[in-house]
């Protein structure tokens, strides 16, 4: 597991980025074929560290769209697609 801070890690076992949504309770995934979508080379695990610092605001914006959106029950972990991710980054 590569640490980033106590909320975002690198989960080596399910291949993804996993950070806590605000006031959520639970984790969300972003799998690395998402990142790959969105940097569109195959990234190492710090690539997607980096990226997701870059575009933290997007993320977290992402995972509060889909939590109203698929109405996700408090503390239930989810994942975020690289669509999600895409629809805040243009916002």
């Amino acid at each position: 597991m590569h640490q980033s801070d106590n909320s975002v890690c690198w989960r080596d076992d399910i291949d993804a980025l996993a950070f806590e949504p605000d006031n959520h309770g639970g984790f969300c995934m972003v799998h690395r074929l998402a990142f790959r979508t969105l940097l569109q080379f195959y990234p190492e695990p710090d690539d997607c560290l980096s990226f997701f610092r870059g575009w933290e605001c997007a993320f977290r914006a992402a995972a509060r769209a889909k939590i109203a959106r698929r109405a996700i029950a408090h503390g239930v972990n989810f994942h975020l697609t690289s669509r999600d991710v895409i629809e805040q980054m243009d916002n």
